[in-house]
């Protein structure tokens, strides 16, 4: 049980031409990867946070990793933070749980291979078989732009999605994503146009799929009055309201003039910001993540604090592939808490994805929980060196939407509030 080495891995991927409050995905996103090997020839899965940056922290601190238990999640944690400093060194509380997430994610999976337990069950056990995922709507060009070639985005050739500008065109990914996946609720990534063409799109979505929840994510782009304007003109089409504005003081001055329950992954990140976020009713709904709060034990223990004070909890997503989707699906399934469908990236990602296919498939708007040991899903090593290559090759050490966006339009400004 005594964890004899660790492989890092950073690897890139397509990605299509989102658009976000800060900009536009990049062709390639970036994630980092982790083969935990323990004695015995057990061997634990873990994805999480991309960029260099990510991947020299976790080398620096395999040294003290190696040796230790698999089942001493403790002294993991607490290796992690002593190598990178603790509270008095440079890293915040966040940038070293990213750390301890990916390491968090194999240790349990190599803990299921161990003792023939699905990591659901390591987490308490699952409360339910499947996991809703909701329909993830972006605002997206036809297709990445090519600088050499225009520097205008509507001259970029299409690829399979192709453009959604209008509420036709995201009315029509939504009919793409429902009918391959089956979704069932689906949320908008806005702040990107002026309110009212957002707003006009929810409500063509509301037409087109009448009864489906809708959620809307301007990603703190409104101010206050426009985040008030928008729910009183959207408020009965919402299930919830994501992060129309900036903090949690902003959250909260919101929340007091509106009768939506509003959610975040922006403000409430960590487990220092509950108690001014629970004090201040700034949010009705945690959007858990555990890649940023500290892997899977952490999660269900900031879903056993939201539901003792009453708050809502469902989960983030950003890009991402199967060793993640894998985790997310089992800590939902453990979570009795989570009572929204969750987010993923994963139809945007899928394909290329590093873990051997049949195991994560989206089947009425849901994946069914993986009964095999661990995480349940099985690498591809010749897919993880592929994607290695892939981002050998870009060059990249980090994401910059802002960046990105502002090689076609040079007076993009990523300040937020934007409207």
């Amino acid at each position: 049980m005594i964890i004899r080495d660790i492989t890092v891995t950073p690897i890139a991927f397509r990605d299509p031409p989102l658009l976000n409050a800060v900009g536009l995905h990049e062709p390639l996103a970036l994630r980092t990867i982790v083969q935990l090997h323990v004695e015995g020839g057990i061997v634990g899965l873990g994805e999480g946070s991309g960029g260099m940056d990510v991947a020299d922290r976790l080398r620096q601190v395999a040294d003290e990793v190696i040796g230790l238990n698999v089942f001493d999640l403790n002294g993991i944690e607490a290796a992690v933070n002593r190598v990178l400093g603790g509270d008095a060194g440079s890293l915040t509380r966040r940038e070293r749980r990213e750390v301890y997430a990916i390491l968090d994610v194999a240790a349990h999976d190599a803990q299921g291979h161990l003792t023939g337990l699905p990591v659901s069950e390591l987490l308490g056990g699952r409360v339910r078989d499947s996991v809703d995922y909701s329909a993830y709507l972006f605002y997206k060009y036809a297709g990445h732009p090519d600088p050499a070639r225009s520097t205008d985005p509507a001259d970029a050739a299409p690829d399979e999605w192709g453009a959604a500008l209008d509420p036709a065109g995201i009315v029509a990914q939504a009919r793409t994503l429902i009918e391959r996946y089956g979704f069932s609720s689906i949320k908008l990534k806005a702040g990107v146009f002026p309110p009212e063409q957002e707003v006009a799109a929810m409500r063509a979505l509301a037409e087109a799929f009448p009864g489906y929840p809708l959620r809307i994510d301007p990603n703190g782009a409104w101010s206050h009055e426009t985040a008030v304007a928008v729910c009183a003109e959207l408020g009965e089409l919402l299930e919830y309201f994501e992060d129309p504005v900036l903090g949690i003081d902003g959250m909260a001055a919101v929340a007091r003039e509106v009768e939506r329950p509003l959610a975040t992954n922006m403000c409430v990140v960590a487990f220092e910001h509950l108690p001014e976020a629970f004090a201040k009713d700034a949010v009705q709904i945690v959007l858990s993540d555990h890649h940023y709060w500290g892997g899977l034990r952490h999660t269900r223990e900031l879903a056993a604090i939201c539901g003792h004070w009453g708050v809502g909890v469902s989960m983030h997503s950003n890009s991402h592939l199967g060793i993640s989707l894998a985790a997310m699906t089992h800590v939902a399934a453990a979570t009795p808490e989570l009572a929204y469908a969750c987010d993923t990236h994963y139809p945007w990602n899928r394909e290329d994805d590093i873990v051997r296919p049949g195991v994560l498939e989206i089947v009425d708007g849901a994946v069914a929980v993986p009964r095999a040991p661990g995480l349940g899903v099985e690498l591809d090593p010749a897919a993880l060196e592929r994607q290695h290559q892939v981002f050998l090759d870009s060059g990249r050490t980090h994401r910059d939407d802002s960046g990105y966006i502002q090689q076609f339009q040079p007076d993009f400004s990523s300040t937020l509030p934007r409207f």
